[in-house]
């Protein structure tokens, strides 16, 4: 549950059933689009409520469930046919699993294929959490270089890579400057880390020639 400590800035749960108009009416007060990701039927409601700022999308549960069939023909429905615009967010690192297994072939083929963009959480996953709640996390997968035999493969694949790769600086700027095709996103940064680390980090990406290709908001 919620802890109510003394902390800047204080985090708490909306009032109940405040969530969703909240948020919305936040995006409204600052003019901006998301990209939404979890369950289609709940994504969808975020879309309805408004579809000029929710930018819909979709993933894969596991590689390693036995109904990989399954999960590509609903990913494949999702993309033509139900107005999903993004494959994500797809969370290899929390199962221990490079973002260039075979196992996540399929599905990576299937984005590029379609040309549907794929957001991968790679770098921070919150302090604590292999001891706390996922035991299979592994920092060293969010290594933003895991990428790169990927995206040999698939070379027209395009990545939005979470996180920004945090706090892995120099790998990420060496990834995005080989690959034209990369982005990083700063969500979950900016609620994770004190405001100065946060900033110096994203300073760091901008100074490097790649301020253009930050994304600054998914939910």
């Amino acid at each position: 549950g919620w802890s109510k400590e003394d902390c800047t800035p204080r985090l708490y749960p909306a009032a109940k059933g405040q969530y969703m108009p909240e948020v919305l009416a936040e995006m409204k007060r600052l003019n901006v689009a998301g990209v939404f990701f979890g369950d289609p039927a709940e994504v969808k409601k975020w879309q309805a409520a408004a579809p000029e700022r929710v930018i819909p999308g979709t993933a894969f549960k596991s590689v390693q469930t036995p109904d990989q069939a399954d999960q590509l023909k609903r990913l494949e429905v999702a993309f033509t046919r139900d107005g999903f615009k993004v494959m994500g967010e797809i969370g290899l690192q929390y199962e221990g699993i490079s973002p260039s297994d075979m196992r996540a072939e399929p599905y990576f083929a299937l984005a590029e294929k379609l040309d549907i963009p794929v957001a991968i959480h790679m770098g921070t996953g919150g302090s604590g959490r292999s001891n706390i709640s996922r035991p299979t996390f592994r920092g060293s997968m969010g290594n933003p270089l895991l990428l790169e035999d990927l995206l040999a493969r698939h070379p027209k694949l395009r990545v939005q890579v979470m996180h920004a790769g945090y706090p892995m600086a120099e790998n990420m700027l060496t990834l995005l400057q080989a690959n034209s095709h990369v982005y990083v996103d700063i969500a979950g940064l900016i609620w994770s880390y004190p405001r100065k680390e946060v900033n110096r980090y994203i300073q760091r990406l901008v100074e490097g020639g790649f301020g253009d290709r930050v994304i600054t908001l998914t939910i």
